[in-house]
C-alpha cells in the first residue's frame, strides 16, 4: 500500500514537472502513444506495472492542456485548470478498460472535463453561502455593518417565552368573548397575530 502511495506521489510528481515545464518555458508536452503503444503499456499497466501508468499519464498531458483551453476564458488560471484536468486524467486512467473498443484520449477527455466542471460547481457553491461576518452594508456614520449585527438578539428566556405566549393566548380568548366578530378579525388582521 505505501509503495501505491510513493508511486502515485512520483507520477503526480513528474506530471507536475511537465505542466511546469509547459507553461513556464512554453516547451511542448511528449508526443501522444499510438494504439499499439497505448494497448502495451494499459496491459502493463493492468498487470500492476506503476512505470507504465507514469508513461500514460505523461504521453497524454498534451490532451490536457487541449481540454482546458476550452475553459481559459473563465477567471482560473491555466496553471490550475491544467492541474485539475491532470487529476481527471488521473482518475480516468485508473478506471479505462481498453476491452471496450473505446480509445483512452476519448474516455479521458470527458473524465478531465467533468473534474473540470465539478471545480467550477465547487466555486459556484462557495460563492453562493453567506456568513455572518459578511458586510451587508454601511451605517450613517459610514462603519461596516455585517450580518450578524443586523440579526434579532433574543434576550428573553425560554421560560419569559412561554409564559408571554400563555398571556396572549389569554388576552385573545378574553378579547372574543368581548369584542363581535368582526372587531375581533380586525384586530387579528391589522396585528397578524393568530392564537
Amino acid at each position: 500500500m505505501l509503495a501505491l502511495s510513493i508511486s502515485g506521489f512520483i507520477t503526480i510528481f513528474k506530471s507536475s514537472v511537465f505542466m511546469f515545464g509547459y507553461i513556464s518555458k512554453n516547451s511542448l508536452f511528449p508526443e501522444p502513444l499510438n494504439s499499439e503503444e497505448e494497448i502495451k503499456y494499459l496491459q502493463m499497466y493492468e498487470n500492476g506495472d506503476m512505470d507504465a501508468r507514469a508513461i500514460l499519464i505523461e504521453r497524454n498531458l498534451r490532451l490536457v492542456a487541449h481540454v482546458c483551453k476550452k475553459y481559459s476564458n473563465n477567471n482560473t488560471e491555466l496553471d490550475d485548470l491544467i492541474s485539475i484536468g491532470t487529476i481527471g486524467l488521473i482518475k480516468g486512467i485508473d478506471s479505462f478498460n481498453y476491452r471496450k473498443g473505446v480509445r483512452l484520449a476519448t474516455y479521458v477527455s470527458r473524465c478531465i472535463d467533468n473534474e473540470i466542471l465539478m471545480y467550477f460547481r465547487s466555486i459556484k457553491k462557495i460563492s453562493t453561502e453567506v456568513y455572518l461576518d459578511d458586510t451587508i452594508g454601511k451605517d450613517k456614520d459610514e462603519n461596516t455593518i455585517s450580518l450578524q449585527e443586523v440579526l434579532e438578539n433574543n434576550d428573553r428566556s425560554i421560560e419569559d417565552e412561554v409564559d408571554l405566549k400563555f398571556k396572549i393566548k389569554k388576552l385573545y380568548k378574553k378579547m372574543k368573548t368581548v369584542l363581535k366578530d368582526r372587531e375581533f378579525g380586525i384586530i387579528t388582521m391589522r396585528f397578524r397575530v393568530g392564537w
